[in-house]
């Protein structure tokens, strides 16, 4: 009988590059999905510029993006447990914030 390894007993070791170190800010991120995908595309909106640039594309499975989900929750509980709650007021102006779009639906 072969013994399966155990998942937390396997470490990674993850290089961060200076460059990716840096970050990229974002205040816009459009989302999109498909049967076998999702797709993430972030971008920084400027007050009275007409147009918004890609920076960064994450494309992923749709059990990776509902993990992702899990992840980004337990740490906003985290944090608003130890920071306070986060306020998010109003209505989200739809040039910033986060949207979800159908595949092939476009974005003005």
């Amino acid at each position: 009988m072969t013994q399966t390894p155990d998942p937390k007993a396997q470490q990674i070791n993850i290089e961060l590059g200076e460059k990716e170190a840096e970050g990229i800010y974002s205040n816009l991120a459009i989302i999109t999905h498909s049967p076998a995908e999702f797709i993430l595309d972030f971008t920084r909106v400027v007050p009275g510029a007409p147009k918004a640039k890609v920076h960064a594309r994450i494309i992923t499975t749709p059990q990776h993006a509902k993990m992702l989900l899990r992840a980004l929750q337990e740490n906003v509980d985290k944090f608003e447990s130890k920071f306070g709650e986060i306020k998010v007021e109003g209505p989200v102006q739809p040039q910033f914030g986060f949207a979800n779009v159908n595949k092939g639906e476009k974005i003005n």
